[in-house]
């Protein structure tokens, strides 16, 4: 079962996904609007720290 963490940096990589495929300015890779800029963030910052939680756990 996943944890919190995970679901929400899965969570904010769909919103970012779904927000991207319907904006004429961003990309899957590029965000190029501020919605799609902050969504982007939000997914990278959840990302690290769960990458950064699953490295300390080793």
């Amino acid at each position: 079962m996943p944890d919190d963490l995970h679901r929400r940096y899965q969570a904010a990589h769909l919103a970012y996904q779904v927000h991207a495929d319907a904006c004429q300015g961003c990309t899957r890779d590029t965000p190029n609007c501020q919605d799609g800029q902050r969504l982007r963030e939000s997914f990278t910052r959840l990302q690290d720290a769960y990458l950064t939680r699953q490295r300390s756990k080793r």
